[in-house]
């Protein structure tokens, strides 16, 4: 009797969850929301993706940028290389002179001369003084320098041979014949450089324009062709002057010559 009544009652809730719409079906519905929330997550997940593949372009866009910029200005350097060095001197010359001439911003008349100068006697004539170039050796080098600096090569040459031609005992004489080659080479007179970087070597060698001096000889060796003497004065800066900033040019020089 009582398998009766509960296969009776199994058959009502049978017949009733039958007759349930999907709407009304708490299965129907839990298994709905369910549903939704996973599509909710898919689609931050699918979103969050797109987020990190925009950033992610974002950053390749940025760098590809920064290396367009990076190979531009070595082009740039590149191209310009001799004109960054060049520059480099002046601005390296024109710190050291500045501190060369600086403590001959005044000298004194000594001594013995300023008491024969007060002793002369008044109704005689001193000897006339030799004739002196106007200006200071510090001031007519500072005047030549600085059209160097302009790249008024031309002016500049021909302010340093005056120069020399004046002040040949001053302590810038050996900078001011190097600067003077340095206009002869930047013009592409390459033997008057050449003659005229050697004459530093020859007359100045305790100066401290000797690597340049050298370093340039090989370069205008080898802008006339002889590559074996260049090779030759490039290897000695090398061996004369190492860890300076010309035995590293002379290096690369020596790469191109290879």
């Amino acid at each position: 009797m009582k398998t009766k009544h509960l296969a009776l009652a199994v058959a009502i809730l049978a017949s009733a969850c039958s007759t349930l719409t999907p709407e009304q079906d708490p299965i129907a519905l839990r298994m709905t929301d369910l549903e939704a929330r996973v599509i909710r997550i898919e689609r931050v997940v699918e979103n969050q993706s797109l987020v990190q593949l925009a950033s992610e372009l974002e950053s390749l866009r940025s760098e590809t940028a920064a290396l367009r910029g990076e190979l531009e200005t070595l082009r740039f350097e590149t191209e310009n290389s001799d004109d960054r060095q060049r520059e480099l001197y002046v601005d390296i010359d024109r710190r050291l002179q500045s501190l060369e001439t600086a403590p001959r911003a005044f000298t004194p008349l000594p001594p013995d001369r300023a008491q024969a100068g007060s002793a002369a006697p008044s109704g005689s004539q001193a000897p006339a003084a030799a004739a002196r170039p106007a200006g200071s050796d510090a001031q007519s080098y500072q005047t030549a320098f600085d059209l160097v600096s302009a790249r008024r090569y031309e002016e500049a040459g021909a302010a340093f041979s005056t120069f020399l031609t004046q002040f040949p005992t001053s302590p810038l004489a050996d900078n001011a014949q190097y600067w003077l080659a340095e206009t002869y080479y930047v013009r592409g007179r390459y033997e008057d450089a050449l003659a005229a970087f050697r004459k530093v070597i020859e007359q100045y060698p305790q100066s401290a324009k000797m690597p340049d001096a050298l370093l340039k000889v090989g370069y205008c060796q080898q802008e006339l062709g002889d590559r074996n003497a260049a090779r030759s004065s490039l290897q000695e800066v090398m061996r004369q002057f190492p860890d300076t900033t010309a035995a590293r040019l002379a290096s690369q020089r020596l790469g191109q010559l290879r």
